[in-house]
């Protein structure tokens, strides 16, 4: 019998521990989404304090971890300064005991400096998750997961690595004729400058596929015999831009005068999607042709 009220009295502590720690970790999760709410999507920026943060706070960060309130601080106002039209939002939160997990979207406009990068102007949309300890009550610790290389992508700081492989299937389309393919590859907005001197560039800009259509495209098959791309080697470059070097190899139905013309573009890509198009080219010799 006293070995059944034993268990008895062990089982109701137990069960209280459980629930307060869930009363606990509750409020912790309350307070918590509150703060964070109030420091990015409103830049209350002095809410990471003593009221909500041990003044121990530790961000784990290599290569050394930032520690204490005002360091803590310092850190998160590089992203209240450094972008505006800021949207937070925490996709998801769940805690046990002392923990929390975060999982969370940020949205903003590089408008202001960000850890000494000046403000490119560009918009970023990255997820990441963040792991919590609270302690007694306060934010203690926290440790950020997040795609840094999509993050600087997004900056304009480091190039998709997939932009030399989306460029080299628009000049392969180009070569089979398939011109349907090429303007997929546009953005809607895409700016599309040829060589000053061209003949082509009397249109410049040329804004959106159609335009490119039947300015560029579609007056050098009616210009031309033939109109070939050769010796096309490509180059990564920052800012999400590639630049290709190659050969026109042509012959001008007009004057049936053939030329063999060095060229290059610069090809600058958003999202996967070309945005901009700049031609430098030999424009004698495509003159030359002409006559």
């Amino acid at each position: 019998m006293k070995s059944i009220k034993l268990l008895s009295i062990t089982l109701i502590i137990t069960l209280s521990v459980f629930y307060v720690q869930g009363q606990n970790i509750e409020k912790d999760i309350k307070m918590y989404t509150q703060v964070w709410d109030d420091i990015v999507n409103k830049g209350d920026i002095n809410k990471i304090n003593s009221t909500y943060f041990d003044t121990n706070i530790t961000a784990v960060h290599s290569p050394e971890n930032i520690v204490g309130i005002e360091n803590f601080k310092a850190y998160y106002q590089n992203f209240i300064t450094g972008f505006s039209n800021i949207e937070f939002t925490i996709i998801d939160v769940f805690g046990q005991n002392d923990k929390i997990v975060k999982h969370w979207n940020f949205k903003g406009t590089h408008t202001g400096d960000f850890f000494g990068i000046p403000a490119t102007n560009k918009i970023v949309d990255v997820e990441g998750v963040t792991l919590t300890k609270m302690k007694n009550g306060k934010i203690a610790q926290e440790q950020d997961f997040m795609d840094n290389a999509v993050f600087m992508q997004q900056l304009g700081l480091t190039s998709n690595p997939e932009n030399i492989s989306i460029i080299n299937g628009l000049y392969d389309a180009f070569a089979k004729g398939d011109i349907p393919t090429v303007l997929s590859g546009m953005d809607a907005a895409v700016v599309w400058n040829e060589a000053e001197s061209n003949s082509l560039a009397d249109g410049n800009p040329y804004l959106g596929p159609a335009a490119i259509l039947n300015g560029v495209f579609a007056r050098l098959g009616a210009n031309h015999e033939y109109f070939k791309l050769a010796d096309i080697e490509l180059h990564e470059m920052s800012n999400n831009q590639v630049l290709a070097t190659l050969r026109y190899d042509a012959k001008n139905k007009a004057t049936g005068i053939a030329y063999n013309a060095q060229a290059a573009h610069l090809w600058t890509l958003n999202g996967g999607k070309v945005i901009a198009f700049q031609q430098y080219v030999d424009t004698k010799k495509l003159a030359d042709s002409e006559k």
